[in-house]
């Protein structure tokens, strides 16, 4: 049982416990590899957040089951949400799967791997794996999960439930991993946790997100620090005066808002209402000009009226996100939500979910149009096949999520590097640009 290989599925949260667990197989003596002819072991770090999720997770399953049945794989180790929710469920319909691995239990992977039974653990138990991380993400970015859990409990969301309580993870081994990140290579790093905002409030009895912040800007080597997940209820006036004041921070916040309306935020059981949501997306741009917001709403939750579909869009336009995703309502099991009777129709969730995109590409190509002629700081990832054209991004734009910078350059780049760009052009999600040291 020498050869491993990893699949990790879902949001960057897990992309950060698989980093830990290929770390500790790492350690451990095992080889990773990307090829499921030669492997002894698949681990599969699942995700089972909305089903379309558990779908790709439960596929991933079935078809290692199926190479299982005619090649040289032995074990099949599912970690991670879906295993946390469904272990039981999994083990019966999917005999071929060797052990489980809940959220809580990333310390346990190469026990699992070696045959010593199932961990799905304490869901409230906050595992800290003494090993470095094997970085997945090409190096010149990493992701710190900076806590585990969520006390929220929205009505739609099975996170708490698949997840635990809010956990903060201490900020003195958050910042030696920051460390070792950023000596490896690391340009962008970038906080990430079911909500980052609440940071520390629980280990330390008051919001340290701030501070967490202006000591990882201390760091040597790291040029961009961004910060995802901050309920906007929870953002206070320190968290913005520390974005402002600190030049490595991106003018950069990630605001999970889910919608404007007053009677469905209720439904929810969201903490703001738009009034508030308005006070603090002006108090932000007040003292931060140039921040880029992004926003992730849903489309189609129950009781859902075409009043409330349009104050949604009303406030899309008022506001004029830099960023934005919509998704359809998706009915998870265990779940307040998923008992509530007015139930929206397929059709009509997925007509109102258009409707809210369309309207934000064209504030998306409005606000791309006004950059032209601007300098931007873009960080490379890579260069396209055509000549002298570079693929990045700005400090408007997280990795996965949000849109690139083609850039016209005539130097070579390594992934990371960030130059001088000048605008040129400008398409509904991306912006073109010109290196201004052409020579």
């Amino acid at each position: 049982m020498n050869k491993i290989m990893f699949i990790s599925l879902g949001c960057d949260k897990n992309t950060v416990d698989s980093e830990f667990m290929l770390g500790q197989l790492r350690d451990r003596g095992f080889f990773l590899t990307n090829d499921e002819s030669e492997a002894d072991c698949v681990v599969i770090n699942s995700c089972a957040f909305i089903k379309d999720a558990q779908e790709e997770s439960i596929n991933a399953i079935l078809e290692a089951a199926e190479y299982k049945k005619t090649g040289s794989l032995k074990r099949i180790v599912v970690a991670g949400c879906l295993a946390q929710r469904y272990a039981s469920e999994i083990k019966e319909e999917i005999p071929e799967v060797d052990a489980i691995i809940g959220t809580t239990a990333i310390d346990k992977i190469c026990d699992a791997v070696e045959g010593k039974g199932d961990y799905v653990d304490n869901i409230d138990r906050l595992p800290l794996p003494e090993t470095k991380r094997v970085v997945t993400t090409g190096g010149y970015y990493a992701y710190l999960k900076i806590a585990e859990g969520c006390d929220k409990h929205c009505s739609y969301c099975i996170i708490p439930h698949l997840r635990g309580k809010f956990r903060s993870i201490p900020m003195e081994r958050l910042v030696k991993e920051a460390e070792f990140l950023a000596e490896g290579g690391t340009k962008e790093l970038i906080l990430v946790a079911q909500e980052t905002t609440v940071y520390g409030t629980d280990i330390y009895g008051k919001k340290m997100l701030s501070e967490l912040l202006r000591r990882l800007c201390r760091i040597e080597g790291l040029s961009w620090i961004r910060v995802m997940y901050c309920y906007p209820e929870e953002i206070d006036d320190e968290l913005i005066e520390t974005m402002a004041e600190e030049p490595k921070i991106c003018h950069y916040l990630d605001l999970p808002i889910q919608h404007a309306s007053d009677s469905i935020l209720r439904r929810m059981g969201r903490r703001t209402d738009r009034a508030q949501l308005d006070m603090i997306i002006g108090k932000i741009r007040n003292r931060i000009p140039d921040v880029a917001l992004r926003t992730s709403l849903i489309s189609g939750f129950p009781g859902e009226t075409e009043e409330d579909h349009a104050a949604l869009l009303d406030f899309v336009e008022k506001t004029g996100f830099e960023r934005l995703g919509d998704f359809t309502y998706s009915k998870e099991a265990g779940t307040p939500a998923a008992k509530f009777k007015d139930q929206i129709p397929a059709r009509v969730k997925n007509k109102r979910r258009k409707e809210v995109m369309v309207l934000q590409q064209r504030i998306s190509l409005e606000k791309g149009k006004s950059r032209i002629g601007k300098i931007m700081d873009v960080m490379i990832e890579g260069k396209l096949p055509e000549d002298n054209i570079w693929i990045g991004r700005s400090y408007m734009d997280a990795p996965g999520v949000d849109g690139y910078v083609f850039v016209r350059s005539l130097r070579d780049h390594m992934s990371g590097d960030i130059i001088k760009v000048k605008i040129t052009g400008s398409k509904e999600y991306d912006l073109m640009g010109e290196d201004i040291d052409l020579n």
